[in-house]
């Protein structure tokens, strides 16, 4: 099954955000809405988005310091500006910033959507291959031969264990969400399948004991971090 992509949606204006919200979750999107700057920037530790809609003024934090925190981390996520100031030096700003578009209030849904639709398949064409071969450590992972060795040895993995090692490695020294993993990985959120990524989890840390400066925690209530020490 396709994931769906996930959006952070960040407007104080509680009806224009109601119907914008809306319609998006019809087109299949799910949506993370926050109603003020520091609802999105907590939002942004907890959760990899796949594009994110931000209103320029804010409560508590604006949107031009929302999008300068999210280029320190990620340089790839496409952000789109939605705003009632529709001066040249805002637009100017905010592409200097590192959006992908400056849209003015009044918009149409229709006209959002295909902009949402043109930078997700844009970023997805752009984004780099994952690696194959993984140093972690003493470690490293052969994704493609489903390896992994440490010092002259090997051990074969399971396809799985490898996903979700690679996948961790990709993200390391991030919170990750389980619920992230588990759409990601196994293709849905379920309570069971839940409790399987649990006995990869430990599975992962037993074949990782041998190096200190790695370390998988469980984030109670929340997922993991897969910490990488250098």
């Amino acid at each position: 099954m396709n994931k769906k992509a996930h959006i952070l949606y960040v407007e104080d204006d509680e009806s224009l955000s109601f119907v914008t919200r809306d319609n998006l979750e019809l087109q299949g999107y799910e949506i993370t809405h926050c109603l003020d700057g520091r609802k999105a920037l907590d939002a942004l530790q907890t959760v990899q988005f796949d594009l994110c809609v931000l209103d320029v003024m804010l409560p508590e934090v604006d949107g031009f310091t929302i999008a300068r925190e999210i280029r320190k981390s990620d340089p790839h996520v496409p952000i789109l500006f939605l705003s009632a100031k529709s001066l040249k030096e805002d637009k100017i700003q905010g592409l200097k910033l590192g959006a992908d578009d400056y849209i003015t209030k009044p918009f149409s849904i229709e006209e959002l959507v295909l902009k949402i639709e043109i930078f997700l398949r844009r970023n997805k064409v752009t984004q780099p291959k994952p690696q194959t071969h993984i140093e972690l450590g003493k470690y490293e992972l052969d994704y493609l031969n489903l390896t992994l060795a440490n010092n002259g040895h090997s051990k074969r993995l399971t396809q799985k264990e490898a996903d979700l090692l690679r996948y961790l490695a990709a993200h390391r020294n991030q919170v990750v969400k389980r619920s992230t993993i588990l759409e990601e990985l196994w293709g849905e959120d379920d309570y069971f399948l839940g409790r399987s990524l649990d006995v990869f989890i430990s599975r992962l840390r037993k074949y990782l004991n041998d190096d200190a400066r790695i370390r998988i925690e469980n984030i109670h209530g929340v997922g993991f971090c897969f910490h990488v020490k250098d």
